[in-house]
């Protein structure tokens, strides 16, 4: 029986506590923080704080620390929500979609949804000569692919990668 404890705390999903949530939030704002300023930020030690970050980045909590670049001053003038509909949800045809979207750059998320389309893809390009190239020369031609359909971005709302701590 303990050794199944043991396992079970280990393989545990690491739940944040406040003071992890509160560095969570500061980092969110702003990962360039030098230990010294988010530990004066959260009211603890900079050793704290940096045995605290490693614990989450080990745990997965923290999945990478990441550049946020403005899509349309770096030349990335179209967005869309392309739905996606496979004809068949035959496993190869499922795993060859898969892997090939993860294989292709524009498509910066992709979700396997309920609803009205099997995928929802945001996809992130030059201009609408780009999304023809991407759709014709990718999804298209992918096998199983039935339908897909494109919801062009018009405007930007409300785009954060926060969650809310």
């Amino acid at each position: 029986m303990t050794e199944l404890c043991e396992f079970m705390q280990k393989h545990e999903t690491m739940m944040p506590d406040r003071r992890d949530r509160a560095i969570l939030r500061e980092l969110q704002q702003d990962s360039r923080l030098t230990m010294q300023e988010l530990a004066r930020k959260v009211d603890m030690s900079s050793s704290a704080v940096w045995r605290r970050i490693r614990a989450l980045e080990e745990d997965g909590v923290i999945d990478r620390f990441a550049v946020i670049v403005n899509p349309r001053k770096a030349g990335f003038l179209l967005s869309s929500m392309t739905l996606v509909t496979l004809a068949r949800h035959e496993q190869t045809n499922v795993d060859n979609f898969v892997t090939e979207v993860q294989r292709h750059p524009e498509v910066l998320e992709c979700f396997a949804t309920s609803g009205e389309a099997d995928y929802h893809l945001r996809v992130v390009v030059e201009d609408i000569e780009a999304y023809n190239r991407f759709l014709d020369d990718f999804i298209l031609k992918l096998p199983g692919v039935l339908q897909v359909r494109s919801n062009i971005i018009l405007k930007e709302i409300k785009m954060d990668t926060a969650l809310p701590f």
